[in-house]
């Protein structure tokens, strides 16, 4: 007899991993469904007439609940009496169990109805004895008797398992008792206030935990799907708008109650225990497939509680690895998509676990994984999340100057410049790792490769805009934000090329090419940066002095507020392209002719650029570098005073000192 079969749940629908509620309701029934339901019964010899439950002036045939009952079950729960088989009515057993006997009693449905909810519930493999939870009854002493009656169900489970280990026909009770008393505790998750210091107080947790080792897979995957329930960032957000004032005070207590739950399971190896069951689970059953899912969606809600533990998943488990298997899967699914965005999530923003994936072989295995979209483009939405997922996993890996190394050891630059020629949807993504590759000192290698590689003729080809992108309706990369890529890209080559290199002059070149299209080009983007950054400023002015009229002081927060708020409305646009246009200026005096004579056009000169770069220079850190010792050449010229000298402990000069040379030639101008 193969019982896990008996166990197997109903099949879910397939959730994308973008999106969408968690929690998925049942279809109603058809009443062709219905129909075969009842045949099939009627067929079996299991029909039988539902009697509609006891009005409140019918006496029924189970004994009325009384005071004293639960007295006596809240007192055995706190001396702790969970004995293996205490009363076989422990969990879905036995004629003694209460009956429901909750607000609708006596009205509210036909005869009829109540047939058709019961035909229902059966098919969603429903069991009769067992208690379902209304949540409006989720007060302290019905959690109480829900966590005893749910330990005494997984106690005579074990008991009849250790019993009978060979003869599956006699503990298949209590393993189907077990699966249901697992999902009687979804409700919890409705009043975390409450029912979280419970679970952790009477050592449930504990006991949710062990059975992550249970022999039955389907028990182990229950209850993965009750701990994401519990665990997902919404509980008890259910409120009414009414409630909101309440749901404000109350917020409080249910993070005090999730970091209770959540380290409670931690300290019991939650973490290791998930991980160890993802090999056990075959995701050619939908059911696995599924738990699969879940287990992802408890890793994730974790982390969206407290980003930190990361670094401990990394480092207490093979997670890590497993997500790297996962991602080179040559059959796509949601749980692919899945496991692309935990990996993202993981690496956003710890150094160490960007370090552990340059161990694991991480970011060869991310290139081989995007090679795939050189010349072919993901076939839906799902496949475009995943790639996108796959490329910011590396952006953000590019932080660390050890993975820049391995990045240029696995051929990094020369795949994501290929990228480029194609014209995919993986060009806008392969040019944003090219600006996060070739930042500060650590990309000067990265910039060189990128020039050998021939990059210079696609990129100025996509700064110019004459390269055609192919309209796609998956596309979801703005033109804006590659040019803000391009830009990085052109900037870094300035600061990291050597100024005797020939590289240096063939970037230069670009500049003077075609009577200066590229300074045209790039006067054109200034100039739409200042619009937009114009825009910015009158609405930041504007609430400034409403503030003002208000009588309200404006804070240090305010004015870091309103910063950022410049920085995304144009300001980031317009430092990096007078940033560019300083050193092209300085280095080429036709260059710098012609681009006072457009300026001049508009009212402008060099002055407004050097206005830009003093605003960047107050607000760079001083410890941000961005060019090598050799950049240090390229300052010093004979047409104004050299760069300051100061350089950090990597050798090359900080942002501030570059700024500082770039603004005394052009105030000299």
């Amino acid at each position: 007899m193969d019982i896990d079969k008996f166990f197997k749940t109903p099949k879910l629908p397939p959730g994308g991993s973008g999106g969408g509620s968690k929690r998925r309701m049942p279809e109603n029934p058809t009443p062709e469904m219905l129909k075969r339901l009842r045949t099939e019964e009627i067929t079996n010899g299991s029909h039988r007439t539902v009697t509609p439950p006891p009005s409140a002036d019918v006496k029924g045939k189970g004994r009325a609940v009384s005071l004293r009952d639960e007295e006596e079950d809240e007192e055995e729960y706190k001396r702790g009496n969970f004995a293996a088989g205490a009363g076989d009515d422990a969990f879905g057993g036995g004629d003694d169990e209460e009956e429901d006997g909750g607000r609708f009693f006596g009205g509210g449905l036909t005869d009829e109805q109540r047939e058709i909810l019961n035909i229902f519930d059966k098919a969603q493999g429903g069991r009769e004895g067992v208690d379902v939870q209304d949540t409006d009854d989720l007060n302290i002493a019905g959690i109480r008797r829900l966590l005893l009656k749910f330990e005494r169900t997984i106690d005579k489970n074990q008991a009849q398992r250790s019993k009978y280990p060979n003869d599956p026909s006699k503990f298949i009770d209590s393993e189907a008792d077990l699966d249901a008393a697992i999902k009687s505790l979804l409700p919890l998750s409705q009043a975390p206030m409450l029912a979280y210091p419970e679970l952790v107080r009477s050592g449930t947790v504990i006991k949710l935990v062990e059975l992550l080792t249970h022999e039955n897979v389907d028990i182990v995957i229950d209850v993965v799907e009750l701990i994401k329930e519990l665990t997902d960032e919404d509980v008890g957000n259910e409120a009414d708008e009414d409630e909101e004032d309440e749901e404000e005070a109350g917020s409080s207590s249910r993070e005090k109650g999730m970091k209770l739950l959540i380290d409670g399971l931690l300290e019991n190896g939650l973490l290791e225990l998930l991980v160890s069951n993802l090999s056990r689970m075959n995701e050619a059953e939908e059911s696995d497939r599924q738990g699969v899912y879940n287990t992802l969606n408890v890793f994730e809600n974790i982390l969206a509680f407290n980003p930190a533990i990361s670094r401990t998943i990394v480092t207490k488990t093979s997670m890590l690895k497993w997500l790297l298997e996962r991602v080179q899967a040559k059959n796509h699914d949601d749980n692919r998509v899945y496991a692309s965005e935990l990996l993202a999530i993981i690496l956003q923003d710890n150094r160490q676990n960007r370090l552990e994936l340059g161990k694991a072989n991480g970011v060869e295995t991310l290139l081989q994984v995007l090679s795939q979209y050189r010349k072919k483009d993901p076939v839906d939405a799902d496949e475009v999340e995943f790639m996108e997922n796959i490329f910011d996993s590396l952006c953000s890996s590019l932080a660390e100057p050890e993975i820049k190394s391995l990045f240029l050891e696995g051929e990094g630059v020369e795949l994501m410049v290929i990228m480029m020629k194609e014209k995919m949807l993986a060009r806008s993504r392969s040019i944003k790792v090219l600006d996060f590759a070739m930042q500060g000192t650590s990309g000067t290698a990265c910039c060189e490769t990128f020039v050998e590689a021939l990059g210079l003729k696609t990129l100025f080809s996509a700064f110019m805009g004459k390269a055609k992108k192919q309209k796609n309706p998956l596309a979801t990369t703005p033109a804006s934000e590659d040019a803000t890529h391009i830009l990085g890209i052109i900037s870094s080559l300035f600061s990291n090329i050597p100024s005797d290199s020939t590289a240096r002059v063939r970037l230069l070149t670009k500049f003077v090419e075609s009577d200066y299209e590229k300074v045209d080009r790039l006067l054109e983007v200034r100039e739409g940066a200042e619009a937009r950054l114009a825009v910015t400023n009158k609405e930041i002015e504007q609430e400034r002095q409403e503030m003002i009229a208000d009588g309200e002081d404006i804070s240090a927060e305010d004015e870091d507020r309103w910063y950022l708020r410049k920085v995304d409305g144009g300001l980031f646009t317009l430092q990096t392209a007078d940033y560019i246009l300083g050193w092209v200026c300085m280095e080429d005096d036709g260059v710098r002719g012609h681009a006072q004579l457009i300026l001049g056009r508009k009212g402008k000169g060099l002055k407004d650029v050097v206005k830009v770069l003093k605003d960047y220079h107050e607000n760079v850190s001083e410890e941000a570098t961005d060019g090598p010792p050799a950049s240090e050449d390229a300052m010093d010229t004979s047409d104004g005073p050299s760069a300051s000298k100061s350089a950090d402990a990597s050798g090359g000069l900080s942002q501030r000192a570059i700024l500082e040379g770039l603004i005394s030639f052009l105030e000299t101008c």
